[in-house]
């Protein structure tokens, strides 16, 4: 299974891509989207889509997960993260992609095993579990491999219930 993870951000969206049987999982992309803050936000939503339609017809996943819609202190930021949680929600249904997602308390504990693990130690198991040579220096990316091997854990254990 191929999974597209989307850690989403106004600023710096996350994507990793990985290839998974579940207990296994292989990365074959991983990066960050940049949008400069100075920029309207109109701007910054048109390139968020444009590189994630890229990413979705280059690699073709068969699922894509997102993190869920969570409560911010500063309620602006919260709204601006609505918009480019949109704006991949619509890229993922234009490409006819499967669509999940996960709070950050679930991604942690499939990841971490710790529901409120710091950032340092998902970027740690994240390498982990790749059997990376070092954690990946951008976190954005980091959380959003952690969205697609949370799914990829999940969905193989969903599999395995049913059977």
């Amino acid at each position: 299974m191929r999974v597209l993870g989307i850690d989403c951000g106004a600023e710096r969206t996350g994507y990793g891509l990985i290839e998974s049987d579940g207990s296994r999982h292989r990365m074959i992309a991983a990066g960050c989207i940049r949008s400069a803050a100075r920029q309207p936000l109109e701007r910054r939503l048109l390139n968020v889509a444009t590189e994630l339609r890229s990413l979705l017809s280059e690699f073709r996943p068969d699922v894509a997960a997102v993190e869920e819609v969570f409560f911010a202190l500063n309620p602006k930021s919260a709204l601006k993260l609505s918009h480019v949680r949109g704006v991949a929600l619509l890229a993922i249904a234009e490409a006819a992609v499967e669509f999940a997602e996960y709070s950050p308390l679930e991604v942690k504990m499939s990841v971490v095993g710790y529901g409120r693990a710091e950032k340092f130690q998902v970027q740690n198991m994240v390498a982990s579990l790749l059997r990376l040579p070092e954690p990946l220096e951008s976190e954005d990316a980091s959380d959003a491999l952690a969205l697609a091997i949370c799914h990829a854990t999940r969905a193989c254990f969903h599999r395995e219930a049913r059977a």
